[in-house]
């Protein structure tokens, strides 16, 4: 594929998802490229914003499988990979597989169960596969984790831990609507939206944009703005983060961040019909990549200084020739 077929498939993709999705076409985009560059997405935002919505358009129209999981504190991991099952017929045991064997996983409201059930899913996000009774299975391409949290109620969840965090590619904030926007969505609400969506592209099509994307160059200075960017996070990291760094973060983001800002500035530069990636494409998905990567001390807290404050900061302190 050239770079010109890349932004086509992309724009059909964005045009279709406008149809039904009002106000996230920045999200959904976001979701796309993820899925082209085989990441998993976190999004956070408050109920009713349409964030399963947006989920399921998009596995509708690259024509993928999708599953949806409610988590909740009682969920068990076997809820979610599967277990053994006897059979009384055959008095055999067989695998009985979980949810998570498809190509599109919904997690929905994440941090609602406990730690033990949300490590259930870090073999699947990283290796695309899962050991269950011994057996190793893998799970079928192009595997995805869309994940959900509300970001305004905190009882009777459980914080997604470090390991966690750092397997997702972007977090995604999903924002209220404009006024506008709202008057749409109340406009042309419907029971089944996802009817009036065409599949653009087949599972095979979506593994092909993988390729292309793969193969689309990055140059040795915007690798090099990349990973000084990640390390100007850490506050240990040897005189390379600027003084505030150190009073602002506990912990910085680990170098999947920095291979994370390349791959997804591949698919952006390709989507863009663009064949090389640049410095602009590092700074635009700065904010997503690193956000929930970052651990921010209690100065911080104190001063006001959100995550996101902290990386437009460094944005603008980071040189990037």
């Amino acid at each position: 594929m050239n770079p010109t077929e890349l932004k086509n498939i992309f724009e059909g993709l964005r045009n279709e998802a406008n149809k039904v999705l009002v106000g996230l076409q920045e999200p959904f985009e976001l979701l796309a490229v993820a899925l082209f560059t085989g990441g998993h997405v976190l999004l956070e935002g408050v109920p009713g914003t349409a964030k399963t919505l947006m989920a399921k358009t998009l596995a509708h129209m690259v024509q993928a499988k999708f599953t949806r999981i409610q988590f909740t504190p009682d969920l068990m991991p076997s809820d979610i990979l599967g277990t053994s099952v006897f059979d009384v017929t055959t008095t055999r045991f067989h695998l009985k597989k979980g949810p998570v064997f498809t190509q599109l996983l919904l997690a929905d409201e994440i941090n609602r169960a406990p730690a033990k059930t949300q490590s259930a899913l870090l073999e699947a996000m990283e290796e695309k596969q899962i050991n269950l009774e011994g057996e190793r299975h893998v799970l079928e391409a192009p595997f995805m984790v869309v994940a959900t949290q509300n970001p305004i109620e905190y009882e009777g969840t459980y914080p997604l831990p470090e390991a966690q965090l750092d397997r997702f590619l972007f977090e995604v904030l999903v924002d209220y609507p404009t006024l506008e926007e709202e008057n749409k969505v109340v406009e042309q609400y419907s029971f089944t939206p996802l009817e009036r969506l065409q599949p653009v592209l087949t599972r095979d099509e979506v593994l092909k944009f993988r390729q292309a994307i793969a193969q689309v160059p990055a140059a040795p200075n915007v690798i090099e703005y990349a990973v000084r960017l990640v390390r100007a996070t850490r506050p240990v990291s040897n005189g390379e983060a600027p003084d505030y760094i150190k009073r602002w973060i506990r912990w910085g983001a680990s170098p999947r961040a920095s291979q994370y800002l390349i791959l997804a500035g591949r698919a952006r530069a390709a989507c863009q019909g663009r064949f090389n990636v640049a410095c602009e494409d590092v700074a635009a998905l700065a904010p997503l990549v690193l956000r929930h990567r970052l651990i921010r001390t209690f100065q911080a807290d104190a001063e006001g200084k959100t995550t996101d404050d902290i990386i437009a900061q460094l944005l603008q302190d980071v040189p990037r020739d």
